[in-house]
């Protein structure tokens, strides 16, 4: 019988293990092929009529370093997420922020293109799953923001948030921040917008998350939320109408209970069962043989 300690780098989900089967594949193909970069990897200047490369840029590393990262945030990561959001729900989360992350980075080359004349922008190749990884961690932030991460002593709220002032950091000492950067913060950005407004929630039919502790300005502190909130609320109202915004306001207002959908229901509640998928998984790896049987299987994260 493993040892206790061992689970901590077992029981990946299936999906997860070939998701990362398909990143050591492309990263096999572009460096044993290199020609294949500019029909796989996204350049802006030849995106035009490559379009695919929107999405298949995503989904390999252009060096062992990334390849190695990438994979294994991935199966750590989904060890956790998937089995609360599901393996549709999962995979169709990382086709879709891929997607616009990748778009973004793409009008954004065209756009600093225009503004400096700069030809590197047009002819950059980007390409890398850490657009994803970022927006999964935004799921880790929504599932067990008061969790302390193994080791770290950080909650998991505030990753995302430190992940991206690290990045933005090393990039003032680094040269080819911008093939990275940009990708970063779209993909936190990406995968917080999914989350909050376009994620189906199977138990009520209902999309998205409009708690408070997972609004935009959550990913900032405190002392800068009353400038942050007020801004967020434009963007929130382009997306969701002002209408939809008073009339949720004023029946949650009116009526004195909480409606499907709210903090108190099931934001709270998707927070609880991942708590209790976490609970469960970390009982499961201290347990004695004697309670192993007794013991219900899940899927969760123990260290990002």
């Amino acid at each position: 019988m493993s040892s206790p300690g061992t689970s901590v780098f077992t029981n990946f989900t299936k999906l997860c293990k070939g998701l990362a089967l398909v990143l050591v594949v492309g990263h096999l193909v572009v460096q044993f092929i290199p020609a294949t970069i500019p029909y796989l990897a996204l350049i802006p200047a030849r995106t035009i009529p490559f379009a695919w490369n929107l999405i298949t840029s995503g989904y390999f590393e252009l060096s062992v370093y990334g390849v190695v990262f990438s994979t294994v945030s991935l199966l750590f990561m989904g060890k956790f997420l998937e089995p609360v959001w599901g393996s549709k729900e999962f995979l169709k989360f990382i086709f879709v922020v891929n997607f616009l992350t990748y778009l973004c980075v793409f009008v954004t080359a065209i756009a600093l293109y225009y503004i400096t004349r700069m030809e590197i922008y047009l002819y950059m190749p980007f390409a890398g799953f850490h657009g994803v990884l970022a927006g999964l961690l935004v799921g880790i932030k929504q599932i067990i923001p008061d969790q302390e991460v193994l080791l770290l002593k950080i909650k998991a709220k505030w990753l995302p948030s430190i992940m991206l002032i690290l990045s933005i950091a090393s990039s003032f000492f680094t040269l080819d921040s911008a093939a990275y950067l940009p990708t970063l913060i779209f993909g936190t950005y990406m995968g917080w917008l999914y989350l909050r407004y376009l994620q189906r929630r199977p138990e009520t039919k209902l999309r998205g998350d409009p708690s408070d502790d997972f609004a935009f300005s959550s990913f900032f502190p405190e002392l800068l939320r009353p400038i942050i909130d007020p801004i967020a609320l434009i963007f929130h109202r382009m997306l969701c109408g002002r209408s939809n915004v008073t009339s949720e306001d004023h029946d949650y207002a009116t009526s004195g209970a909480p409606l499907p959908g709210s903090d108190s229901a099931e934001a709270s509640r998707r927070r609880e069962r991942g708590a209790r998928a976490l609970e469960e998984r970390l009982a499961t790896e201290r347990m004695v043989p004697a309670k192993s049987k007794d013991e219900l299987p899940s899927d969760a994260l123990d260290s990002v």
